[in-house]
């Protein structure tokens, strides 16, 4: 029984991975990360089942067409995520108790005061910018619902995916997970409850995530106060340290910058697709739902390179950093054809799982096929970008973004578009949407190869990091 006991504690206790293989240490610490995010993917899609299942596709399509609204107003908590597991990493790599106390406390107080002023700017802002996007009106309504009470509640969703983060960066990815399935559980129960007995549609779906990702929350931050092993959380650490905090915002600030890049450009791209019709809408809704699950091994490794690095690089270990990318790769790819050859065989059951209607389960299943290829070249990106952000070198997968969502996805999607008009489609076929999707996906992963090997940004990274040691 004692060994037992132990053998949970061990699965349970912050992973250390700047010893042992690199292959085992990657896989052992993305399991749980990788469950996690099919449950997270799992409650996403159960939200647009129930939707459109017992609401209809209008509602279905009123959900799907806020997310480029949320994830602009979320670049900000993407940044201090991002800068928070690139710190806790390295420090909890250098075993530098103190240091790693102080950055955790600091995200905690950032945290903070970035969900008071995202609230406020979502809320107020929520409803005008659907009006200026074009949504149907047959939409506009419930999708406003929706955004709303997601703002209001938007500090507990960050602190959820932030302190998970923080988790992750110690090496902890099995907790989160477990927190996350106790959200999916609640989340799921309370979608059926609000939108099924008290008639609250969209709204309901709103409120279910929020109370649900509340809860994941306040879970992670008790973790995180028991760790007393590996730091501090109480009174005393629970302010902002302003080093600290302006390392985190000047490693985390490119991948916000990078989430607001790709916000806008969804924002932007969003408009267009408004102006296709409402069944485009909906379709687009369900394959983002089927995109999310296809998507989670790339989001994955991306993170578990970003934490194997920067915790050996805390260690001084740059051989295993090499090694660990090397693995990722390998790992990611693997995953990555698997799932694309799953989309390719079953895209059109998938599709079906959302909505009956079969103007939109064709239109979707088109979609998916054209999208198949490139979930394999997004994973070549997320992992070498993984690979350094966790090095420290947060500008050169922010300048990539930039170029392919902006300077290509962008404007190609609006050049697609009018070249396909019809009688039928007058404003553009919806395959114009996809294909410039696909050709951005394929160019950033052709460019972030290109620059990985060029091999200048790791000595710019080895210095960095070497100044912040010296100045700390």
């Amino acid at each position: 029984m004692q060994n037992r006991f132990n053998a949970i504690r061990r699965f349970f206790a912050p992973r250390d991975m700047t010893a042992g293989k690199p292959m085992t240490g990657l896989i052992m610490f993305s399991i749980p990360l990788l469950l996690g995010n099919f449950a997270q993917q799992l409650y996403s899609a159960v939200d647009a089942v129930v939707v459109g299942q017992y609401i209809g596709d209008h509602a279905l399509g009123a959900v799907g067409l806020t997310f480029p609204v949320l994830n602009l107003m979320l670049a900000l908590f993407m940044g201090v995520s991002t800068g928070a597991s690139i710190v806790v990493s390295q420090y909890f790599g250098a075993k530098d108790r103190l240091q790693l106390s102080r950055g955790v406390g600091t995200v905690i107080v950032i945290t903070f005061w970035a969900g008071v002023i995202t609230t406020l700017v979502g809320v107020t802002a929520s409803r005008p910018l659907l009006t200026l996007l074009g949504t149907p009106p047959e939409m506009l309504a419930m999708a406003g619902d929706y955004l709303v009470i997601l703002f209001a509640g938007i500090t507990g969703c960050a602190y959820f995916n932030i302190l998970s983060g923080v988790l992750r960066g110690l090496g902890d990815s099995t907790s989160p997970l477990l927190y996350l399935l106790v959200a999916t559980v609640l989340n799921i129960a309370l979608d059926i409850l609000f939108v099924t007995r008290f008639q609250m549609a969209t709204a309901g779906v709103a409120l279910a995530t929020v109370i649900a990702q509340s809860l994941s929350a306040l879970l992670c931050f008790r973790r995180l106060t028991r760790l007393t092993d590996v730091l501090d959380v109480n009174r005393k650490t629970l302010v902002m340290d302003q080093g600290i905090a302006r390392r985190i915002m000047r490693l985390g600030m490119p991948a916000g910058i990078t989430q607001a890049i790709f916000s806008v450009q969804g924002v932007l791209v969003q408009s267009l697709m408004n102006s296709l019709g409402a069944v485009v809408v909906t379709a687009t809704t369900a394959v983002m739902r089927v995109d999310g699950f296809a998507m989670m091994p790339n989001f994955t490794f991306g993170i578990a390179a970003t934490t194997f690095t920067g915790q050996n690089l805390g260690a001084k270990r740059l051989d295993r950093v090499r090694q660990g990318a090397k693995d990722a790769m390998i790992i990611t790819l693997v995953c990555a054809c698997s799932l694309t050859l799953s989309i390719l065989l079953f895209g059109r059951q998938l599709m079906s799982v959302f909505t009956a209607t079969e103007a939109i389960v064709n239109l979707g299943a088109d979609m998916l096929r054209l999208l198949a290829a490139g979930y394999i070249a997004f994973g070549v990106t997320q992992t070498l970008s993984g690979v350094m952000r966790g090095m420290n070198e947060t500008m050169v997968p922010m300048y990539i973004s930039f170029v392919v969502t902006i300077l290509i996805r962008l404007p190609l999607a609006y050049l697609l578009a009018w070249l396909t008009r019809t009688p039928a489609w007058p404003n553009g076929h919806p395959s114009s949407i996809f294909l410039s999707l696909l050709i951005a996906w394929v160019t950033g992963a052709a460019l972030t190869v290109f620059f990985y090997h060029r091999g200048k940004w790791r000595a710019r990274a080895e210095a960095a990091f070497a100044t912040d040691a010296a100045l700390e």
